[in-house]
């Protein structure tokens, strides 16, 4: 990725990303919802952080997630953007 996206940005590809790891539409996914409130499981988070290290580029172990900033899609792309702003 190039650039510092936009959270917005940030947002809609995570959005992609879960409606595909739940074989759903994009438009039904809430990005203001808790994960497992929208049906992400052990192994769908799993899948959910290998694309965020792949996409962002970013190192997760040492970027100093808290169990907050990992609460719904909207939190994850918030906290992606401040490490962006960091960098």
């Amino acid at each position: 990725m190039t650039g510092k996206p936009s959270i917005a940005d940030i947002e809609d590809r995570l959005i992609r990303e879960v409606a595909a790891i739940l074989s759903r539409e994009p438009a039904e996914i809430d990005p203001a919802k808790p994960l497992p409130e929208l049906g992400i499981d052990s192994l769908g988070f799993v899948e959910m952080l290998v694309f965020i290290e792949k996409a962002f580029a970013l190192n997760l172990v040492e970027s100093g997630l808290s169990q907050e900033d990992l609460r719904t899609i909207r939190t994850i792309a918030q906290r992606i953007a401040r490490s962006f702003s960091a960098s």
